[in-house]
């Protein structure tokens, strides 16, 4: 065993002495040693009950002979971190999350992991730590927060974001403000709808690292912590046949991931993460085969923010395994890929139908024959933008108008109150990528006043930095390259019309090559805000969000 290091031998005598003095016996220190690694804590309600889930699996882990030692992990809430300078840590989060998964797990030799996240940047940042220690791991959520039907509709929390825009247009009074938001967060759990989290959780049954449930069983139902004992049972299956992360995640089971994001309609924080775990399990993926992908590719949900679905709806109509079970009708899925069940991919699938075709589209009827996300590319955007296709008006996938720009989300937001975003115009937020923010901001907070205020069919955002999972409407991010490395988007004016077409992937600004020059001439970059502490590190090795933002060595 690898924990042999921290407990075998003469040798280790001091060693042994410490755990006796936490308590453990030497019939436990002689067990395995599994690592439980819980994101619990008091700020985030995606998380607030994670020590009950970390309890049911130390259970799980005594049951079938090893020794679970719990340790914590760092996260953010997105959602109160949204609209001020704390959203700059957010994305920046998911590295410090790894690292230290990775300093704790050597430092203490854990023969294996169990991973217990929610929420946005902790679930791709334990999976980047999987991958990067490749030792048996498995992941385990904490589940999806609930969604209660409140005036004739199931809110969340996009919900109470849209309402500051509706409030801010005189459509609801305080006390309907009020009501939304006494009844938008109802529950523990991560947001209801396929935000961020949700997809990252639902993905990593699809990449193989979770057990099937992991991504829509509901937070506060008992099925969750039979789910959590489950995988503390199977930690030790995983550690005795040797099965590990990299054995799991691989081009295939990412080509799978890729296929389901789009299916589903996830975030495009998906189109950040998924390269960034590739990145670390050796398995690179670029953006461009996500569109080839995405083409042909039927969209067949469409939950928050994209319809009037949530998670909780997804779980009734059978979940993930139903979703793929369908996909697998028209050979979409590679389903040889082996998965922490022990069993491959289609052996989990074959008995999972789909159980309501309201929520899980059947396969020749989808909402689309094109999947959730695109990836646009032009003059614009040369190394590429991401837009949540599924969740765009009709009428904006193909829109053309003058840019209003601005140098930051809080000076854009400013202007959408002030009404002074007009219908027809682009609104442009720039120095808000991975280095120039630095931090890469999620821009919930425009998005929501602008879908608030009734404009989401008439006015595009565009951004170096990204969007919430709960945005909707013709709002593309991930702008690359940034303003601050000198990409496009960074000489864009007032005025200057930029033309959108989601359909053929296009981003273009009516610009010629030589009017672009011109104005480089002589052009000095704004400087990241922050200047001090970790985001000046980060800053200066971040690599672009179209690479998945993820920290370069050099």
């Amino acid at each position: 065993m690898y924990s042999d290091i921290v407990k075998k031998g003469v040798e280790k005598t001091p060693h042994r002495s410490l755990f006796k003095a936490a308590g453990f016996t030497d019939e436990e220190i002689k067990r395995p040693l599994i690592g439980v690694v819980s994101a619990k804590n008091e700020v985030i309600p995606g998380h607030i009950h994670l020590d009950k889930i970390a309890e049911a699996v130390k259970a799980g882990v005594r049951m079938a002979g090893g020794t679970p030692i719990e340790f914590p992990s760092i996260g953010v809430c997105d959602g109160i971190a949204m609209g001020h300078v704390g959203m700059k840590y957010s994305l920046a989060s998911r590295e410090l999350i790894a690292d230290s998964i990775e300093s704790m797990t050597i430092a203490h030799g854990f023969d294996a992991l169990v991973l217990i996240p929610n929420c946005d940047k902790i679930v791709p940042g334990m999976l980047m730590a999987a991958a990067r220690l490749n030792k048996p791991a498995i992941i385990i959520s904490g589940g999806p927060m609930l969604s209660i039907n409140y005036g004739g509709k199931f809110r969340d929390l996009n919900t109470t974001f849209e309402a500051i825009g509706e409030f801010k247009a005189g459509t609801i009074d305080e006390e309907g403000l009020l009501g939304l938001e006494n009844a938008a967060c109802p529950s523990c759990g991560s947001c209801s709808g396929m935000f961020t989290a949700n997809s990252m959780n639902c993905l990593c049954e699809v990449l193989g690292m979770a057990l099937p449930g992991n991504g829509t069983i509901p937070a506060v139902y008992s099925e969750r912590i039979r789910l959590a004992k489950e995988a503390g049972m199977k930690i030790m299956e995983l550690l005795e046949k040797d099965i590990k992360p990299r054995d799991i995640i691989t081009p295939d089971s990412l080509y799978n991931a890729l296929r389901v994001d789009m299916a589903l309609g996830c975030s495009t924080n998906s189109m950040l993460h998924l390269p960034a775990i590739a990145h670390e399990a050796h398995a690179p993926i670029t953006l461009d085969y996500a569109n080839e992908i995405s083409k042909v590719t039927p969209n067949l949900c469409h939950l928050a923010p994209a319809g009037h679905h949530h998670v909780q709806d997804l779980y009734a109509a059978g979940g993930v395994q139903a979703l793929m079970n369908e996909l697998s009708k028209h050979d979409l899925l590679k389903l040889d890929t082996i998965t922490v069940t022990g069993k491959t991919l289609g052996e989990n699938i074959a008995k999972c139908p789909v159980k309501d075709y309201d929520v899980i589209r059947p396969i020749d009827n989808p909402y689309s024959a094109t999947g959730g996300i695109a990836v646009l590319k032009g003059n614009l955007a040369p190394d590429g933008s991401v837009v949540k296709r599924s969740a765009v008006a009709p009428e904006m996938l193909k829109h053309e108008g003058p840019a209003k720009v601005f140098d930051s989300e809080d000076d854009a937001i400013a202007a959408i109150y002030a009404g002074k975003i007009k219908k027809g115009d682009v609104v442009v937020i720039r120095y808000e990528g991975p280095k120039g923010g630095p931090g890469m901001r999620e821009m919930l907070s425009p998005t929501s006043a602008i879908c608030g205020m009734g404009l989401d069919k008439d006015v595009a955002l565009i951004t170096d930095g990204r969007f919430s999972g709960a945005t909707r409407g013709a709002a593309i991010g991930h702008v690359s390259p940034e303003a601050v490395e000198g990409g496009p988007i960074a000489f864009v004016k007032d005025g200057d019309i930029i033309q959108i077409d989601i359909e053929k992937c296009e981003l273009n600004v009516k610009l010629s090559d030589e009017e672009f020059a011109k104005r480089k001439e002589g052009w000095t970059p704004n400087e990241p805000k922050i200047k001090t502490g970790y985001l000046r590190r980060y800053s200066k090795h971040v690599a672009s969000g179209m690479q998945g933002a993820v920290m370069l060595d050099d």
